[in-house]
C-alpha cells in the first residue's frame, strides 16, 4: 500500500472479480443463517416477482469490501462502510454470476491520514450497489 501522499483522487487501488454459483449461495446461507428461499428456489423467486434466484445482499456487500481489505492488508483499518442496494444479482441454475468490484480513491484527508474509497460493484453491466463508500485509515 502506498503512502497517503502518493495517492491521487481517481486512482484505482483495487479490482477483483467474484464468481457466484448456487453452491456459493447455499454456503453463505449456512454461514449467515439467512435461509430465505429466494436465494435458492426458482419457483419461490418467481412467485414474488423476482427475475430469478438472487444472491444475498449482505454477501454482495461483503464481497465488495474484500479487495479493499486486501489492499490495506488489515481489516482493522476500515473505519466506516456503507452501501445502498440498487439492483439484484441473479445467480443462474447452471454457471456463474460474475460480480466485478473496482475501488477508487474519492477523497483524501492528509492531516487525519484517512481516505474515502468509492466502490463500483457491477453485475451484468449494471451497478448493483449505490453510494458504496468506505473510509479507511492509512
Amino acid at each position: 500500500m502506498p503512502e497517503i501522499s502518493e495517492l491521487v483522487i481517481g486512482d484505482v487501488v483495487a479490482e477483483k472479480n467474484f464468481n457466484l454459483d448456487r453452491d456459493s449461495l447455499v454456503r453463505y446461507a449456512g454461514a449467515s443463517g439467512d435461509f430465505n428461499p429466494i436465494h435458492y428456489r426458482d419457483d419461490v423467486a418467481a412467485s414474488v416477482g423476482l427475475p430469478g434466484v438472487l444472491a444475498h445482499g449482505m454477501l454482495t456487500m461483503g464481497l465488495s469490501i474484500d479487495p479493499v481489505v486486501s489492499w490495506l492488508g488489515d481489516s482493522g483499518k476500515i473505519l466506516e462502510y456503507g452501501v445502498r442496494f440498487t439492483k439484484p444479482v441473479v445467480v443462474p441454475a447452471k454457471g456463474w454470476a460474475v460480480i466485478t468490484v473496482v475501488a477508487r480513491i474519492a477523497e483524501l484527508d492528509l492531516e487525519a491520514k484517512k481516505a474515502r474509497i468509492d466502490l463500483q460493484t457491477s453485475f451484468d453491466g449494471n451497478n448493483v450497489l449505490g453510494k458504496s463508500q468506505v473510509w479507511v485509515q492509512l
